[in-house]
């Protein structure tokens, strides 16, 4: 099989012949490549230049021998449409202002972002042209609308949400105006990247887990499962990755996703069997190596892969992935041992 076929038809279910390999933030620090574009040019430079996005996305997945190339960008990029400022501070992750947290804010937020993203489709298919019509499958990338709206509302990473559970259990129906331009706006984002070549689109719901359970089937949810209806219109298989929500993991299937990427806090097997007896036929899987062992060395990590594999052997719908990202501190050397021991190689 080509890894096209090979991706898209674990993405669906389908048999394979092995399991599709690609790895989170498969372009980052980590590979000098990387780096040298990073000394020459902002995170935001890179990821606003489609011909520097395409560079870094092609240079990942060819350097690596994965099966799918996603797409280099960044899941705050929406805040420039929506009138946030958004810089990275060096050490300090991004600070987005003004932050919000009225609903007069709220309302003046647009609902369609028009051209303004248009950077990523436009490296999108930089990407697909250089691969052609049957290579390398590409992934589109957007934030979900929890996460993203997270991030605008606490004006940067957090540990304990504050803000963002304030607004939804203070302001309800200012929480749901917001998540419905944010779903508007995501969709159609999403919609030119489908149209831009992607062969598959992906959705970080990367603080779903700081929700109870409740919490996310009454706020998010509805929400998160209408930007996976819009999207998947294209015809392309949906992928949603949240971390820590395992303790909901039902309900993170009701998305409608065709893919669930899972964080490495289940195990492959335990995932699968919660989810089969909740729904079938159940979602294909895609995770879920905790990251943190490719610093122990080629062997460790292969050893973790190959028990994954077992659990994985004889079932239809498994990509191989790390439970998040890849570590800057990680050898590449280690990470393409990785790529080549799920092959088989």
């Amino acid at each position: 099989m080509t890894p096209r076929q090979r991706f898209l038809a674990a993405c669906r279910c389908r048999p394979v012949d092995r399991p599709p390999v690609w790895l989170l933030r498969q372009a980052g620090r980590y590979m000098a490549e990387y780096r040298a574009v990073r000394a020459r040019h902002s995170l935001l430079d890179i990821c606003r230049t489609p011909a520097l996005a395409a560079e870094v996305t092609i240079t990942a997945a060819e350097r690596l021998g994965v099966d799918a190339a996603i797409i280099f960008a960044d899941l705050l990029l929406p805040a420039a449409p929506l009138g946030l400022e958004l810089e990275f501070a060096a050490g300090e992750g991004p600070r987005l202002s003004p932050p919000l947290r009225t609903a007069e804010q709220i309302a003046r937020l647009p609902e369609q972002w028009g051209g303004a993203l248009d950077c990523v489709s436009e490296a999108i298919a930089r990407v697909r042209a250089h691969f052609g019509p049957g290579g390398l499958p590409v992934i589109g990338f957007a934030g979900a609308p929890f996460t993203l709206a997270s991030y605008l509302i606490e004006g940067g990473g957090s540990r304990n949400f504050i803000e963002t559970k304030r607004l939804l259990h203070a302001q309800p129906a200012a929480w749901d105006e917001l998540m419905r331009k944010l779903t508007a706006g995501l969709a159609g984002f999403l919609e030119q990247q489908a149209a831009a070549g992607a062969d598959a689109l992906h959705l970080f719901d990367s603080w779903a887990g700081a929700l109870s359970p409740d919490d996310y089937r009454r706020a998010v949810l509805p929400h998160t499962r209408r930007l996976v209806e819009l999207a998947g219109a294209a015809g392309i298989p949906v992928i949603y990755f949240s971390t820590g929500a395992a303790g909901f993991l039902e309900a993170v299937a009701e998305t409608g996703a065709a893919v669930l990427g899972l964080d490495w806090r289940i195990s492959l097997s335990a995932a699968w069997e919660r989810l089969s007896r909740y729904v079938q036929p159940p979602p294909a899987l895609q995770g879920n190596l905790d990251p943190a062992l490719l610093l122990a060395g080629p062997e460790a990590a292969c050893a973790a892969a190959r028990a994954m594999l077992a659990q994985a052997r004889g079932r239809s719908g498994y990509i191989f992935n790390l439970g998040h990202g890849i570590l800057p501190e990680t050898p590449v050397e280690t990470v393409q041992a990785l790529i080549r021991c799920v092959r088989g190689d």
